[in-house]
């Protein structure tokens, strides 16, 4: 028979979400970072057709 799950508290339940939001922030940031160097045309490791 299935036996309901414990609650889960408000603190560890805080600390989970932000630390999914720091994942997407550096995700973000690291986006950005290379938006940029390519519109300045230094990026050096990321190849595309400049037309």
């Amino acid at each position: 028979m299935a036996v309901p799950k414990k609650r889960t508290s408000i603190s560890k339940k805080r600390i989970r979400k932000n630390i999914w939001k720091r994942e997407g922030y550096w995700v973000a940031l690291k986006a950005f970072s290379l938006a940029k160097s390519l519109s300045t045309g230094n990026s050096k490791n990321f190849l595309y057709d400049k037309k």
